[in-house]
Parts: C-alpha cells; sequence; structure tokens
C-alpha cells in the first residue's frame, strides 16, 4: 500500500497539469477545500479556456472567480457563499438551484459530469485508506464519476468516520502539504437572534433531533439549549456550536431512533477547535448527503427539530431563501429536505425562523408578497412554523385569512398596519381584523 501511495505523489503544478481547456473541475466543499491544488490550478489560467469550476459552498480565495480569468475559468456553483457571490450577481458565474439530496444523483446521472476532482483528505492509514475528513457531502458520487482523481494529502485535515473513507487506488495522483483548514467564520449574534432563539428553545423537547444551520441565528439558538437533555444530531452539517453542548453532555445521542449514539452529518463548518474535536471522534458518522439529507431517512429521527432561515416570506406563507428578488444570493441547500422530513417526523418540529426586518429596521421580511423574481423555495403547503423575535405563527392547515392574521402579528410592528391594508385590498383579510399572536 505504501508503495503504491508514494508511486502517485507529484507536486501541485505535476497534478493540475492534467486539467484541459473545456473541462469540469470539481473542488471539494465547505472546509475541505484543497488550496494548494486550486492555487496550482489557478496559475495556470493563462493555458486554459472555459474550465468550468463546480462546487457547493466554500470558503478559501476563489481566485478563479476574479474578472481578469473570465474566459479562462467559469464558476458553476450549487450553493453560493461570500467568496462567489458578486460574481454571480454580475453574471461571471453560474447558480444551479437543486435539493441538496438530489445533486449526487445529477453528478450519477451523468448530466453533470465531472472531469477532474480535486480533494484534500488525510494521510493514509495503515491499510491505505484516507478520510475526506470534514466533507463527505457529495464526494463519493465525484469520485465515482470523475475522470481524475487528485487528492492534496494534509496531515492537519481531522480523520473523521462513517462514510469518509477512500482507499488510495482510487486516486490517481496525490501531493502532500501542511496547513491550517479553510475555517467558517461565526456570524454576530444580534438581540434579534437571540430573542428568536428563546422561542425556539421554549419549543424543542429533551430527546429531540435537531438540524443546526449556517449563521448567527442557529449559533444563538444552540447557545440557548444548555438546559436540555438527550438532545441529538441529524444534519446536513454540524457547526461549533455542538462541541459545548456535548461537553455539557447536552447533545449525547441517546434517544435517537435512527442512529442512536451517534451524531449524523454531512459535512462540518467551523473553526480549528470543532476540527479537533472531531478527528477519530466516534461519536460523529459523517454520511453521503443523499442519504442525509433524504427526507424519508429525516423523518425516522422522531421528535425531528429542521429550524431554516429566510430571506422573505409572504403573508401567505411563501418562503424565499436563496435570492434577493432575482439576484442569486445563496442556495436551496437542504431547507426543503429537512422541513419535508421534520413534518414526517413523530413529534417533529418545521421551523422557518427569521428575524423581522433587514437593513437595520428599514424593511420588513414579513411582505405581502414575494419581491418581483424572487423564488419561492419552500412551498406554502410545506410550511408549519414561522418565528420572528415578535412571535410564532403555525401555518400548516390554515386558510390565507388565518396565515394572513397570523403573519401580520409576527411582524414588527412598524409595518403591520401596510401589511394588513394589502391584506384588506386583496381580500385575504375582510374588514380590519385584530391578528392574534400565536
Amino acid at each position: 500500500m505504501a508503495n503504491d501511495y508514494r508511486s502517485r505523489l507529484t507536486t501541485p503544478e505535476e497534478a493540475v497539469s492534467v486539467v484541459r481547456s473545456g473541462q469540469r473541475v470539481y473542488v471539494h466543499n465547505g472546509c475541505a477545500e484543497p488550496e494548494i491544488l486550486v492555487n496550482a490550478l489557478v496559475r495556470r489560467a493563462s493555458e486554459l479556456r472555459n474550465v468550468e469550476i463546480l462546487h457547493m459552498a466554500t470558503f478559501g480565495r476563489a481566485a478563479y472567480v476574479d474578472p481578469q480569468y473570465e474566459g479562462h475559468f467559469r464558476h458553476r456553483s450549487l450553493f453560493l457563499a461570500g467568496n462567489v457571490r458578486q460574481a454571480a450577481q454580475e453574471g461571471r458565474a453560474d447558480y444551479t438551484p437543486i435539493f441538496l439530496h438530489e445533486i449526487e444523483g445529477l453528478i450519477r446521472s451523468g448530466d453533470l459530469p465531472i472531469d477532474v476532482a480535486l480533494l484534500q483528505c488525510t494521510p493514509p492509514d495503515r491499510h491505505g485508506y484516507v478520510s475526506l475528513g470534514t466533507s463527505i457531502d457529495i464526494t463519493h458520487a465525484v469520485i465515482d464519476q470523475a475522470r481524475h482523481v487528485i487528492v492534496e494529502i494534509n496531515d492537519q485535515a481531522p480523520r473523521t468516520f462513517g462514510d469518509s473513507f477512500v482507499h488510495v487506488s482510487r486516486v490517481h495522483a496525490f501531493t502532500e502539504a501542511s496547513h491550517p483548514l479553510v475555517e467558517y467564520k461565526s456570524h454576530e449574534i444580534t438581540d434579534a437572534h437571540r430573542a428568536i432563539a428563546r422561542r425556539l428553545a421554549n419549543l424543542i423537547p429533551d430527546g429531540a433531533v435537531l438540524q443546526t444551520g449556517i449563521g448567527g441565528l442557529p449559533e444563538a439558538m444552540l447557545g440557548m439549549l444548555g438546559g436540555h437533555k438527550n438532545l441529538g444530531i441529524h444534519s446536513e452539517m454540524v457547526p461549533d456550536g455542538v462541541v459545548d453542548l456535548i461537553e455539557a453532555g447536552v447533545i449525547d445521542n441517546a434517544r435517537k431512533t435512527l442512529h442512536r449514539g451517534k451524531a449524523v452529518a454531512g459535512f462540518a463548518l467551523g473553526s480549528k477547535r470543532l476540527f479537533d474535536f472531531l478527528d477519530n471522534n466516534p461519536m460523529f458518522e459523517f454520511r453521503r448527503t443523499e442519504y442525509v439529507n433524504d427526507p424519508f431517512v429525516i423523518a425516522q429521527n422522531d421528535r425531528m427539530v429542521a429550524i431554516n432561515s429566510a430571506i422573505e416570506v409572504d403573508l401567505t406563507g411563501q418562503v424565499c431563501s436563496d435570492s434577493i428578488g432575482p439576484t442569486p444570493f445563496s442556495g436551496i441547500g437542504g431547507q426543503v429536505d429537512f422541513i419535508r422530513g421534520a413534518a414526517r417526523s413523530k413529534g417533529g418540529l418545521p421551523v422557518i425562523a427569521l428575524p423581522s426586518t433587514a437593513k437595520n429596521g428599514a424593511v420588513s421580511r414579513i411582505v405581502p408578497t414575494l419581491r418581483p423574481g424572487a423564488a419561492a423555495v419552500t412551498s406554502r403547503g410545506d410550511v408549519h412554523w414561522v418565528i420572528t423575535e415578535h412571535g410564532a405563527a403555525y401555518l400548516h392547515g390554515k386558510c390565507l385569512r388565518e396565515r394572513a392574521e397570523a403573519m401580520i402579528a409576527i411582524a414588527d410592528p412598524r409595518f403591520r398596519d401596510e401589511l394588513e391594508r394589502y391584506a384588506i385590498e386583496t381580500k385575504l383579510l375582510g374588514a380590519r381584523t385584530n391578528a392574534v399572536m400565536v
């Protein structure tokens, strides 16, 4: 095994020399981005034309989307992060809206072929297996389909368990490096986030299984759960906040009905503290996204709590979470996967949670209708709970009039009259109605 590995060791420059103009190159997602290989590829820009770079969210430099590389590289995003958002909004990169659990099927079907895969892994163990570290997600489908698999071996990557192992025989070339992983920076936690988090914490029962998301609100929520017991994790991602709860004994996965005793996730986004905690930690099982995000799998967890955010929600419950009007902003991700899974879970709690305003209170995020061009990611038929700092609206099974009443009640008070006038004009409401907060 050692000879097999050493025979494929090469420099980053030599490893990426297989990339040809017109090909599609996949880059390992999230905090597992192979920065050394990506930088070596960008240095080849002058030799290449129309190379498409494919990935979900990454947090490195993403120099390939810079204007000077237009015509050499073009990015196709399956979920927009801040490092590529401007390029997509300016038309220099592309965004593919898709449910997270369906991406692997898209790759395996041949509808999204991969020529070259750039991955980051741990050094091989004595049996010849490397670990994919912090990001399993869609990577096995990529490895199965890619014509060339290139791995950056980073001895600072955590060795994780589950579906995380790849044998060295599956890899065409290795290059060795030693550098800290790209970190996902924590978000500011606002007073609105804390108020929403307190409402969420009161709804979450002991023994619940959590989907943990990205941003200040999920981070605030995790910070409010210190008094809970026997919580579990089944989530597309795990953040830093789970470390404190596990060390405090709050998260122990002891009452899970699926994978009892294990925290199940597709990838991890966080800091070195989280990476060190995950290293060789048998509590965590990282699995393929097509499994973790399958709504039918999610639903097998009793008391499944899915908390997802939104950019805006209209008075009937339509949720926009990936665009600002027609302008792409993030991605569908796992929102619909988990909302649907939690809705079918015994004792499940599917929640859309968002601050009631944006732009320092100047704009309401509870809106009469989604703005022109905005995408309804989660349909009003899927929505159950919508929670802001002003209250909680339960919409499932409610008529349009009842929905409008409930949504007006959780809007910022400064915008309630405006929302009510619209609702009356469009016959959602009759004469002036006293909306009652749920």
